[in-house]
């Protein structure tokens, strides 16, 4: 290799140093102005060796060199934040899927409760299916609400009735008034179920499912306020 070209190399070579040091310098805050001067020192002093007509051409193949050099740099940076910009995209993707999932099967099982407690409450009979008595007795009673109330709902019905009036459909409070089997304030709210609501059991059990419907959403809701609360 001759002279000439093996100081053309080296400048080259000092210069895309000089240029890639510099990208590193900034990113890293690190002392990347000294290396620069000193590289450039570097490279004046073999071009003072080269004869004045080969120094263009040799500058020349340095800054062609220092502009790969940064093309590399920048075609690094450019994929890293093309990379991560990719990986953000598919995590956020993702996360959509699954609230779409999570959103599809809770609707799905909604509209699954509702069917069954509709189909519950078609097979479930009206207070004007029982024959009227003049008294009945606690298992007459129950076997009433049974036949009316939707069998998942049942055991916290009965919770309620339980604590309201140990089934008696004539109890009365003596402090209140409240009345009949879910203890109505006033009793006579229960008429909206029906004209015999004081001695017809069949007429307070459908104005208490009612009730507890309406305002809790279910006998089970309300049997949950009932236990926070002592009453609902």
């Amino acid at each position: 290799m001759s002279r000439i070209s093996v100081r053309g190399f080296a400048v080259a070579s000092a210069t895309a140093v000089t240029a890639v040091g510099s990208v590193v310098g900034v990113a890293s805050g690190s002392v990347a102005q000294n290396n620069d001067a000193e590289a450039t020192a570097s490279e004046a002093t073999l071009l003072a060796d080269i004869p004045v007509g080969q120094q263009a051409q040799v500058q020349t193949m340095s800054l062609a060199q220092q502009a790969d050099a940064q093309a590399i740099a920048a075609d690094a940076g450019a994929r890293k934040d093309a990379e991560e910009a990719a990986r953000k995209a598919a995590a956020e993707t993702a996360i959509a899927k699954k609230e779409a999932a999570e959103k599809a099967a809770k609707e799905a099982k909604e509209r699954a409760e509702a069917k069954a407690a509709a189909a519950s409450r078609s097979a479930a009979r009206d207070a004007s299916s029982f024959p009227a008595l003049s008294s009945y007795s606690v298992g007459q009673i129950q076997a009433m609400a049974r036949q009316m109330v939707p069998s998942g709902q049942f055991q916290c019905f009965s919770n309620i009735v339980d604590h309201e009036s140990s089934w008696n459909y004539r109890a009365v409070n003596p402090s209140s008034g409240a009345y009949g089997l879910f203890q109505a304030l006033p009793g006579s709210k229960m008429e909206s179920a029906g004209s015999d609501w004081r001695s017809n059991p069949a007429t307070q059990i459908k104005w208490g499912l009612n009730y507890m419907d309406s305002r809790y959403g279910s006998p089970c809701e309300a049997w949950s306020f009932w236990q926070a609360n002592h009453w609902y």
